[in-house]
């Protein structure tokens, strides 16, 4: 019975830690030449570049930044959705900052696209920190350590007396 049990855990085991966890299955970024190079928090500003030969030297790339609030890339801001065109790098290089309102949630979705290539990069938004408390917040409630300890040496003085009036009972019936 035993052997069936232990084999029983083992399979579960397997089967929860061999699959790929779900997150490994989405593509945030969608092609290799494409990277966020800072993260994207509200409030901030996150640099989506894109490598040498991602582009022909010189060429022109417009990008467009969509998203649930207006974002900002470097002087244009419109309600949903921005763009900006600029020269890619003589290496084929680009790069963009794309500023982060302090109320975004969710994906926002930057689209760079040349007269020959387009790349697509997801941004998912990380909630700025509040920054308003010096301490971490309580999860919990804090009792104080005497009280856990009263309560743990209640507990053993009441196991204690179940085992005298136990012991008790039986040298009486023996007796």
């Amino acid at each position: 019975m035993f052997k069936k049990s232990l084999a029983t855990a083992a399979i579960a085991v397997i089967a929860v830690f061999a699959l790929a966890p779900a997150a490994n299955a989405v593509d945030y970024v969608s092609d290799a030449k494409v990277s966020i190079v800072s993260a994207p928090v509200a409030g901030g500003t996150a640099v989506v570049g894109f490598a040498a030969s991602a582009f022909a030297s010189g060429e022109s790339v417009t990008y467009t930044v969509s998203g649930s609030h207006a974002a900002v890339l470097t002087v244009i801001k419109t309600a949903v959705t921005s763009s900006l065109t600029k020269q890619a790098a003589v290496d084929g290089s680009s790069s963009v900052n794309v500023a982060i309102p302090s109320n975004a949630t969710g994906d926002y979705t930057v689209l760079a696209k040349s007269a020959t290539k387009s790349y697509t990069a997801n941004l998912d938004i990380v909630a700025a920190d509040a920054g308003t408390s010096t301490g971490l917040p309580s999860t919990g409630y804090n009792v104080p350590v005497l009280v856990i300890w009263g309560a743990a040496g209640i507990l053993v003085l009441g196991v204690a007396l179940v085992l005298v009036r136990i012991s008790v009972r039986r040298q009486r019936a023996n007796a």
